[in-house]
């Protein structure tokens, strides 16, 4: 029985699991957009961009699916400053939509194409899992469990990392 087949399944599993989270978390902006338009929009970007930061770094899909966003300074929750950071490559887009109205939607919807393939692309293709959204706010997302003593012990960040690979 090959194990790292088995590892490498559980990892893709979870990845799969972190995009259903976050699927959910945009449903939610898109009900609010459409039920309460136009304020709906702006209260879909006030979500989405504060959302990691809420109920103990957990937004209402990773809640649902069981995973917590962790700073990966300290191990602590994720801020609300890290949640909007962490999640510039969803709100810029519906941002440039909505300032800048029938262009901006043109510009919005290649922009979000863009950011989000990209983010497909890291979340898939780097072996932490980490989206750019991760790296640019230093956080994680992990399994809820308070499994997460290793980044509690953490002295480094993703930018002053002296050992390679030690993310």
């Amino acid at each position: 029985m090959d194990r790292k087949y088995l590892l490498e399944k559980a990892i893709r599993v979870a990845k799969l699991t972190r995009l259903i989270a976050k699927a959910i978390d945009i449903f939610i902006v898109a009900c609010f957009s459409i039920w309460f338009y136009p304020l709906g929009i702006v209260l879909g970007i006030i979500y989405i961009s504060i959302c990691d930061g809420m109920s103990n770094g957990q937004s209402a899909g990773k809640k649902f699916m069981g995973f917590a966003v962790k700073s990966l300074e300290d191990g602590s929750p994720c801020s609300y400053k890290q949640s909007v950071i962490r999640n510039l490559p969803f709100t810029l887009p519906l941002l440039v939509a909505l300032v800048f109205a029938i262009p901006g939607i043109i510009l919005g919807a290649i922009l979000g194409v863009v950011l989000i393939g990209f983010e497909l692309y890291l979340l898939y293709n780097l072996d932490s899992g980490h989206r750019l959204g991760d790296v640019m706010a230093d956080t994680s997302v992990m399994a809820n469990d308070d499994n997460f003593a290793g980044v509690k012990n953490r002295k480094t960040s993703w930018w002053t990392s002296d050992t390679p690979g030690s993310i």
